[in-house]
């Protein structure tokens, strides 16, 4: 294993300090309330939002599920970002099994879809030796409203992201493709993140032009952080 990324990332000069300690129904439900597609329609089931997302991460304790959470909500325990609706997490088939509350919708061999009650849940499966991976080595526990969830690390965090690019590109979902260029941007600028290993990886999962592209849009976003830096250092000599 190429990737050995048990922990948060060491934070850099740029540290927002976000802390996680939000909970995740409240993330959810903000999400729900100011998104503008939604204005207009009846938002008043949002008000159980909270309570339906603690029981969810309650099942899923309680039943010991091997679930790692990834995506919006996990990359807004890191630094401040976009709204998002719903849950992403890493399963495997065997613990959705166990999890009948969780009404599948749609499922291929690497992702599924589902609805727990009210709440979409995107799940990524365990079945691509990726998603694995991240789930068994790339976990921090992070507080939300009091409440311990096995998160995915920084590296993780990256790791997916750029996974995930190449196929975006491919489906030609370009503003999903900035948003996800604009994450990394941010957990780079703000955490000390090694990404030789992460690349490395990603080698063993990607074709060869997908590495490629991936290492030039890896280059680039160094640039601009190296900007930002020399700016920031500029901007205090001035002081």
């Amino acid at each position: 294993m190429a990737i050995n990324a048990v922990g948060a990332g060491s934070p850099t000069i740029f540290e927002t300090n976000m802390t996680g300690i939000v909970a995740i129904g409240e993330i959810i439900k903000n999400g729900v309330v100011f998104d503008m597609k939604n204005w207009g329609t009846d938002l008043s089931n949002s008000d159980n939002l909270p309570e339906i997302i603690d029981r969810l991460f309650t099942t899923l304790a309680e039943r010991n599920i091997d679930y790692l959470l990834v995506g919006g909500v996990a990359l807004l325990s890191y630094i401040e970002g976009r709204n998002t609706q719903d849950i992403d997490l890493i399963l495997s088939l065997e613990d959705l099994a166990t999890l009948p509350e969780i009404a599948v919708t749609e499922e291929n061999r690497d992702f599924a879809r589902g609805v727990y009650e009210t709440v979409q849940i995107d799940l990524l499966l365990t079945r691509n030796s990726l998603f694995e991976l991240v789930r068994n080595s790339c976990v921090a526990n992070r507080e939300f409203g009091g409440r311990t969830v096995r998160c995915v690390t920084v590296e993780g965090l990256v790791l997916l992201k750029l996974f995930a690019l190449p196929s975006l590109y491919r489906q030609g979902n370009f503003s999903r493709v900035s948003i996800y260029e604009n994450d990394i941007t941010l957990l780079l600028l703000n955490y000390s993140v090694e990404l030789d290993p992460i690349l490395q990886e990603l080698t063993r999962h990607l074709i060869p032009t997908d590495m490629q592209e991936i290492r030039g849009m890896v280059s680039d976003i160094q640039s601009r952080i190296q900007r930002f830096s020399s700016q920031r250092n500029k901007l205090q000599d001035e002081q």
